[in-house]
């Protein structure tokens, strides 16, 4: 049934802008179909928020994480755009800046630019830094300003590259939102001056992130960081990511035996046959895969896409079942073996479903650390450790990490805010993300303490523009309307300051 108070609602808010309320009124659109199969037991858990979509909407008519194959549009141009093979620095940001615009996802905008540094790193020759440089500004102010969601990804490395440090040199200046970033990290392969630049870049503006590159290539050929810190295939993405919030799930939990014994499994097998209704009807009904360019051209190959089996609140659920005994998720052994009893369950059991038009990933489901929606009240993200019950070691906090991350092979991470003394020695950081990655970390980010560009759950907003949101003033980023509430409502402003 279409709501008609809320899209009068959005038709004469204040506070969007007209791109965001176009946006909103399209998703209130799709929610008015009805064309998903879903028994009463499902919709129970949805009420309850034991299973949430986020916000996938009613109908699905586009895979929700796209990852175009970008290598292969640079080396051919595009018919259906009118784009010849770019053959300078110029012709190829024109080229990537067109190509960007038509590349959807769940959120209207493209979640992921591929590696830029090796897109670009042929196209440097004759050039000076400093003309370089003025063309990154340009091209990445545009992404900033145009692709107004940052959990649009952009990639650099694992190898060096002249167009990566120049990259990182802009990026440290311009602090944007947008493109959130991610560094591929080799120890075999990067060197320690180019993760150094990273490091600094990243406690100057946030970015970029560090992902442990030996680790989650494993899943596929050629994989990149989407959204937040998705790991998807290239030339494939995710058709759907519908997550279990096992912190309300526990709450019709009568003990350990019975949630992890019966509960748990039931509700892991709904979303697995939701996800399935979601993927069929974009596959067999939506006409995505039939009419869209990005197939056509190679760009995108319908056998590389893949559903993501979403997990989230961990430490409430743990801290639940344990309050008889006072033990605490991320303080106590005892709770943190519980944690592990949990996600073993869950690691066991979701393989055990078949998912539909999968073969990428044998179809299977494969598990995620969901990072998290603003509306979240109390419901730490994935399987991180709630803020303020951080561990005082920062070696201990890694462990934990490391303990949790091996489960999720398409990405989970953690967020450390850093002294801003440390900006003096990034060497010594970057000591800390060899020992962690050694340790099974698998992805991580920081930000100084200090810095006006913040991550929230992955994604980055900048505390400035939080105000003014606060204030009801009308702001570029839809993401920042994301962030605020949940900067403030999970107290992100209390996370543990770690030194190196």
């Amino acid at each position: 049934m279409v709501d008609l108070e809320n899209i009068r609602k959005i038709v004469t808010s204040r506070e969007l802008t007209h791109e965001q309320k176009l946006m909103q009124l399209a998703k209130a659109a799709e929610n008015s179909l009805d064309v998903l199969n879903i028994p009463p037991r499902t919709r129970h858990f949805f009420e309850t928020g034991a299973i949430n979509d986020l916000f996938e909407g009613g109908a699905p008519y586009r895979p929700r994480y796209i990852l175009p194959d970008y290598e292969k549009f640079v080396k051919n141009g595009s018919a259906f755009l009118r784009v010849d093979p770019p053959k300078d620095l110029d012709e190829l940001l024109n080229a990537l800046m067109i190509l960007y615009r038509h590349v959807p996802s769940i959120t209207n905008f493209p979640v992921y630019l591929g590696s830029l540094d090796t897109l670009i790193d042929p196209f440097l020759d004759g050039l000076t830094d400093e003309e370089i440089c003025k063309k990154l500004r340009l091209f990445l102010n545009y992404l900033d300003r145009t692709i107004t969601d940052s959990f649009c990804h952009a990639n650099l490395g694992p190898r060096d590259t002249r167009a990566g440090r120049l990259i990182l040199k802009v990026e440290k200046e311009l602090a944007n939102t947008v493109p959130n970033m991610t560094i591929k990290y080799d120890p075999a392969v990067t060197p320690d001056d180019f993760m150094e630049e990273a490091i600094e870049c990243s406690l100057a503006c946030s970015n970029p992130a560090i992902c442990n590159d030996v680790a989650n290539r494993a899943p596929f050929d050629r994989y990149g960081v989407a959204s937040c810190y998705n790991i998807l295939p290239i030339c494939g993405g995710a058709y759907t990511l519908t997550r279990v919030t096992l912190t309300e799930l526990v709450k019709e939990a009568v003990n350990e035996e019975q949630f992890i014994g019966e509960l748990l499994p039931e509700c892991l097998g709904l979303i697995a046959d939701y996800m399935n209704e979601r993927i069929r009807f974009i596959v067999e009904q939506s006409g995505f895969f039939e009419s869209n360019f990005l197939v056509k051209e190679g760009l995108l190959s319908p056998d590389r896409f893949l559903p993501m089996f979403g997990v989230t609140g961990l430490a409430e659920c743990v801290n639940a079942l344990m309050a008889d005994q006072g033990k605490v998720y991320g303080r106590d052994p005892e709770a943190d073996d519980l944690g592990q009893r949990i996600m073993d369950a869950i690691a066991r059991i979701v393989p055990t479903f078949t998912a539909a038009y999968s073969p990428i990933s044998g179809n299977k489901f494969m598990l995620h650390a969901q990072v998290g929606l603003d509306s979240d009240l109390g419901i730490t993200s994935g399987v991180r450790i709630p803020v303020g019950g951080e561990p005082d070691s920062f070696s201990d906090h890694l462990r934990h990490c490391a303990r949790f991350h091996k489960y999720f092979p398409t990405g989970v991470g953690d967020i450390f805010p850093i002294a801003s003394n440390v900006t003096q020695n990034p060497a010594a950081l970057l000591d800390v993300v060899k020992g962690a990655f050694q340790t099974g970390v698998q992805y991580m980010s920081f930000y100084s303490a200090d810095t006006d560009l913040v991550r929230i759950t992955g994604y980055l907003v900048k505390r400035s523009e939080m105000e003014k949101y606060r204030n009801h003033q009308v702001v570029l980023k839809n993401t920042t309307q994301l962030g605020a509430p949940n900067y403030d409502v999970n107290r992100l402003a209390e996370r543990k300051v770690r030194m190196a």
